[in-house]
């Protein structure tokens, strides 16, 4: 069995856990920080980080979904097929994530998450470019099923194998694809709550998640993610996501070449 945590580094995950909350529902990919902050302090295994940190998306998948349906996102019936779309397809992608998150090492776990952290740093980037290009008013184009289908099911394996939840990867490849941020940030919520509920069985099953680090990065996170809705509603966000995006490329190399 693995030590206990100190209470610096109990602080620390919480910190990173309210970090991802806000992240979540503010801008979209901040589900990753709960998975850097126990892959960097903590000597769990690459299927107990994601195991873990999966389990914690459950509660805020649900949770953003109650947000964004109250504020009307999740009525319209454009976003709502999209976050269906979604979610069905998280149905097919989450297992295959889990299934080879079980046959990585721990070295190449942190190669893999370096790269999915720049990648989503770069899909922040291009999606505040295209916001920007926009102007103020954000006029959605019609999405082909085809693409919806394909990036349901490829952030679904990528969630699996890293424990993310949707908001991560998806929001901005929709935005890139041209849905508004907030309708992206509404289906993408629904979507994390399959993808988290079934990416959570299947890491109890191979016994891969410690419920009190769970405790300890969900309910910060759970703070979060109603701070980052208000954000989302309230706040010209573009100086958070600059924020995260410096943070995650800064990130990256250290998960690379960690040990």
């Amino acid at each position: 069995m693995s030590p206990a945590p100190d209470a610096l580094t109990l602080a620390s995950l919480a910190l990173f856990g309210l970090a991802g909350g806000v992240g979540i529902t503010a801008v979209g990919p901040g589900g990753v920080l709960p998975t850097i902050g126990m892959f960097l302090m903590t000597p769990l295994s690459p299927a107990g980080v994601a195991g873990t940190a999966i389990v914690t998306h459950v509660a805020t998948g649900a949770l953003g979904t109650a947000a964004y349906t109250r504020s009307g996102q999740l009525r319209d019936p454009v976003t709502r097929r999209t976050a269906v779309v979604l979610s069905a397809s998280a149905l097919a992608g989450t297992p295959v994530g889990v299934l080879l998150n079980t046959v990585v090492s721990g070295r190449g776990f942190g190669i893999l998450l370096a790269c999915a952290v720049t990648v989503t740093a770069g899909l922040v980037w291009l999606r505040e470019r295209r916001t920007a290009a926009a102007g103020t008013v954000e006029e959605a184009v019609h999405v082909p099923l085809a693409w919806t289908v394909v990036v349901g099911a490829g952030v679904a394996v990528a969630a699996g194998l890293f424990g993310l939840g949707g908001p991560m990867l998806s929001v901005p490849l929709l935005v890139v694809c041209g849905i508004p941020v907030l309708s992206a940030l509404a289906a993408a919520q629904a979507q994390s709550v399959v993808i988290a509920s079934v990416g959570t069985v299947g890491y109890v099953l191979h016994g891969s998640v410690d419920w009190t680090l769970a405790v300890v990065v969900g309910v910060p996170e759970l703070v979060g993610v109603i701070v980052g809705w208000r954000i989302a509603h309230a706040v010209p966000a573009r100086k958070l996501k600059f924020a995260l995006v410096g943070t995650l490329l800064a990130l990256a190399p250290y998960l690379a070449l960690r040990p």
